[in-house]
């Protein structure tokens, strides 16, 4: 009995060494000179030391066609389970590239599904760590059928569980578009790639030539695109970035973040004073106010390189996970664009999701104006953030740093599409349009029959601005509810997010609302 047992112990053995072989040793080493670990390497760096349980070790493919069935990996190119980053439970997904290049396959989808499913289940987070030279082609529809089972899970759990994908390799054709829906995408500097299309099928029908770098690397898909939320260095970065955005989210969107233990001191910050110039026209960088109002080195920026006169980011007060959206004066002067409506409107969107609250800082002179960006659907575009802050239930507070004019004033979370609670700053500004434009208009007639025009019109201009260009007059009518001094702003976030911590909103019964893509 006991020599039977060791018997079967040995065939174990044997079949798990294989598994954890992956491709083998000469493929595991060209992992590694292209500077990848391997996915069994990755899932280990991210996951707590020992917490990893592997589901499908022993899942084979089921194609005897090409000479398949003299090709058989156990685990079929992906690492499927669950375990905890500092002790929450997560579910993983590895993509193996020593084995048939990471390529997808019916019962690698099924792995990939399969924890999905049971990640709803338990409400739990999803990470994939994607490294897939994509469909695998010796199976045709049937491994098109897997992605689409991923897709619709994808649809499904969103909303439900944060859903996170990294991308340490390639990631291309009908693979993108599993990342693409989950709710954030980081991208590995120098090794990842993500295209529908790769350079020579361009070439072929466009006549375009362009490297898999230029076409669809990190540096592409974070400056132009806006595919990825953030870019790694290097595969190590990269899981410690995975861990460190997952700490500003909750399990699921039945509960909140937890907090980060923090006790209450001096919130008092006298520098915020002297960031705002004199001179209206001058820009300052917003990064320097949220850092003044935020637990220290705690901002996690989002789309960093991307649409940059919109700031978007994670951050903690008072060890509350926050999120944060707002105007960047040093580009564009912080005007609303195509792209800024849109990064935004993402943002807001996942945090009401996950019950995440949002702090909006205003600095905003308009809507950029232009042919190229009315051409290109700012008006949709717009509308999406105008849409998402509406429609989001989450405490939500405003500080007004300076400049709210015109439509854009609506849109950054005014108190009339819902915000909660509404602050300015004494050099808030909050009109129509600035001084200058609405004196040419309400004083066209009157600075065109003037002795000296230019002179006349500097005078409305500050006639206007005297009315117009302070906070007070929104704060007689309510709609700013306290004008405060910068050096106190911390303590009335700190203390109007714990007034909010219950909020509860009753939303009308629908199926959803229709968010003008």
């Amino acid at each position: 009995m006991e020599k039977h047992m060791n018997t079967k112990i040995e065939k174990l053995d044997k079949r798990l060494e294989l598994a954890y072989l992956g491709g083998g040793d000469k493929r595991i080493e060209k992992q590694h000179a292209k500077k990848k670990l391997t996915a069994r390497e990755r899932i280990d760096y991210l996951l707590d030391e020992g917490s990893f349980e592997e589901m499908g070790v022993m899942v084979t493919h089921r194609t005897t066609i090409f000479g398949m069935d003299e090709q058989i990996f156990y685990g079929d190119g992906v690492v499927t389970g669950y375990g905890t980053i500092d002790g929450r439970l997560v579910y993983v997904f590895a993509q193996d590239f020593t084995v048939f290049g990471g390529a997808l396959s019916e019962t690698h989808a099924e792995k990939i599904c399969k924890i999905m499913d049971q990640a709803v289940k338990v409400g739990a987070p999803v990470i994939g760590l994607n490294d897939s030279g994509g469909a695998r082609i010796q199976e045709g529809v049937k491994s098109l059928g897997g992605y689409a089972e991923i897709f619709h899970r994808n649809v499904q759990s969103s909303g439900v569980i944060p859903q996170i994908s990294a991308i340490m390799g390639p990631c291309a054709g009908g693979a993108v578009y599993s990342p693409a829906m989950t709710d954030f995408t980081i991208m590995v500097e120098d090794t990842s790639y993500m295209f529908v299309t790769g350079p020579n099928v361009v070439k072929t029908v466009t006549n375009e030539t362009v490297t898999a770098e230029e076409l669809g690397g990190a540096s592409t898909h974070s400056t132009k695109s806006g595919v990825t939320h953030v870019t790694s260095a290097n595969d190590i970065q990269c899981l410690k970035d995975v861990k460190t955005l997952l700490s500003y989210m909750p399990q699921s969107n039945k509960e909140t973040t937890k907090k980060v233990p923090y006790e209450i001191g001096n919130e008092l910050r006298e520098h915020l004073i002297d960031i705002i110039p004199e001179d209206t026209h001058k820009p300052y960088d917003m990064h320097e106010v949220i850092k003044g109002i935020i637990d220290e080195d705690s901002f996690f920026e989002i789309h960093k390189d991307y649409a940059e006169n919109i700031i978007v980011g994670f951050a903690r007060i008072a060890g509350r996970s926050i999120g944060i959206v707002a105007n960047q004066p040093m580009q564009l002067a912080g005007c609303l664009d195509v792209n800024s409506s849109v990064k935004g409107a993402r943002f807001t969107r996942f945090c009401d999701c996950f019950n995440i609250p949002l702090l909006v800082l205003v600095d905003v002179p308009g809507f950029l104006p232009g042919t190229d960006q009315e051409w290109n659907g700012i008006i949709t575009n717009g509308a999406k953030l105008l849409y998402a802050l509406s429609e989001a239930t989450v405490p939500k507070i405003t500080v007004i740093t300076r400049k709210a004019y015109g439509g854009a004033y609506d849109v950054m979370n005014s108190k009339h599409i819902g915000a909660d609670l509404n602050y300015a700053w004494p050099t808030a500004e909050i009109a129509v349009m600035g001084a200058k434009g609405a004196a040419e208009i309400i004083f066209r007639r009157e600075i065109a029959d003037a002795e000296n025009p230019e002179e006349r019109w500097k005078e409305k201009e500050e006639e206007y601005a005297s009315r117009f260009a302070d906070p007070y007059r929104a704060a007689r009518r309510g709609f700013i509810d306290e004008v405060i001094y910068p050096k106190n702003t911390r303590r009335k976030l700190i203390k109007g997010f714990q007034m909010l911590e219950n909020k509860d909103i009753v939303k009308p019964k629908r199926k959803h609302g229709n968010i003008p893509l």
